[in-house]
């Protein structure tokens, strides 16, 4: 029955989305090449308020715990599981003081209005999943950026989605990376809960009516622990919260 009543509610909220997509490329451009970083960085968080808005549209509401507990005017380097595209944008809006760029695949990075602008102009890296040479430099321009400029690298170490909930295996290469070009920063392990209920039919219909959680865990000093000890209570503090 949730899937039938879905389709509706699914091609509006999808219609929607595009359309949010679409209105907000130009006004990237405009932004960035006329304004510069922070106008087009305000232009790329309303844009996400509005695809979350969006999700109101088929019952999905969003929660981010502990958000006080994250350390400012500091490099940061988030580290999450991964559900779905709205762990993306539910990220890029409640941390948007944070400034958070993300390791992207380069698949991304072309041909999605929106989406491909803000990868390549809004200080995010690209990397070719299949060509690991390619990646170690790419991650490390992203560690000087945040070091540099006190930011946010944002990484998910599953390294591609999961599809019920289920984590994978955490990749420690590009925190590994990430850890010792920004020896200043934080890490910041997240745990995210019920988004994958989003995408649980497939890419359409969407699932109705979920709670999509972001629940932060303790911040730590990467200067305080051997890169060991920090993947293993990263790890362990995002896999032991989820549901």
């Amino acid at each position: 029955m949730e899937k039938i009543i879905s389709y509706p509610l699914s091609a509006l909220a999808m219609l929607l989305f595009f359309l949010g997509l679409i209105v907000f490329h130009p006004i990237q451009w405009v932004c960035f090449n006329v304004f510069g970083y922070q106008a087009h960085k305000k232009s790329v968080d309303y844009l996400n308020f509005c695809l979350l808005r969006v999700a109101n549209v088929i019952g999905t509401t969003f929660k981010f715990e502990n958000r006080e507990d994250i350390p400012e005017n500091t490099p940061l380097i988030v580290v999450a599981n991964h559900q779905s595209l709205y762990d993306i944008i539910g990220i890029i809006w409640f941390l948007r003081k944070f400034h958070p760029k993300f390791v992207s695949k380069k698949e991304l990075g072309k041909g999605i209005p929106s989406i491909s602008y803000n990868l390549n102009h809004g200080g995010s890296v690209l990397i070719d999943r299949k060509d690991p040479k390619q990646a170690i430099p790419t991650i490390k321009k992203l560690a000087d950026y945040i070091e540099l400029h006190k930011r946010t690298a944002v990484i998910f170490p599953e390294g591609t989605r999961s599809k019920d909930g289920k984590p994978k295996e955490f990749a420690q290469s590009g925190l590994k990376i990430l850890c010792k070009h920004a020896p200043s920063a934080y890490v910041v392990p997240i745990t995210i809960n019920g988004s994958w209920k989003l995408v649980k039919f497939g890419f359409f219909p969407l699932g109705l009516g979920n709670r999509l959680t972001f629940t932060v865990h303790k911040p730590m000093a990467v200067k305080d622990f051997s890169f060991e000890e920090l993947m293993t209570r990263t790890e362990s503090s995002i896999v032991n919260s989820l549901i």
